[in-house]
């Protein structure tokens, strides 16, 4: 299917590539169609609506800036998209890239993924240690040496 991108353009993109967010996203939540495409500098994705070209979103894989990095979500909370094991699904945190200041990723807000069905949910987790800001650089620079991404 051809999907009109706000980083690319007009693209040709495959079905498996097509992800589902019932509920949207918070602040968009009426936009529930996307596309998970890779971007040009890895290890960011684009998550780009397939309904609105000009709403996309990067994102990264959380636990390449912070391998300690701890879902805590409550099953039920993931069980109306499929997801009953870890395995099942696809995390990913939004990124945000200012005209100035650091980059920052959202990591009080992850996306989940259900690998099978390409159904997702954006959750809230409560746990402190989890902005909805973190440095990404800063984060990295304060990983200690004897603990590499994963």
């Amino acid at each position: 299917m051809k999907v009109q991108t706000k980083a690319y353009g007009s693209i040709e993109v495959e079905e498996k590539q097509r992800i589902v967010f019932p509920r949207g996203l918070f602040g968009f939540e009426e936009v529930k169609n996307y596309v998970l495409l890779d971007a040009e500098q890895q290890p960011f994705y684009w998550l780009q609506s397939v309904e609105r070209e000009q709403v996309a979103f990067v994102l990264i894989d959380p636990f390449l800036i912070r391998p300690d990095y701890e879902l805590s979500i409550d099953n039920e909370e993931l069980a109306d998209i499929g997801i009953n094991t870890p395995e099942k699904a696809l995390i990913f945190t939004i990124v945000t890239i200012p005209a100035e200041g650091p980059m920052t990723i959202n990591l009080q807000g992850p996306l989940a993924i259900n690998r099978e069905t390409r159904e997702g949910k954006q959750a809230i987790l409560s746990d402190p240690r989890w902005k909805t800001k973190h440095d990404i650089m800063a984060e990295i620079a304060a990983r200690p040496a004897a603990q590499p991404a994963r």
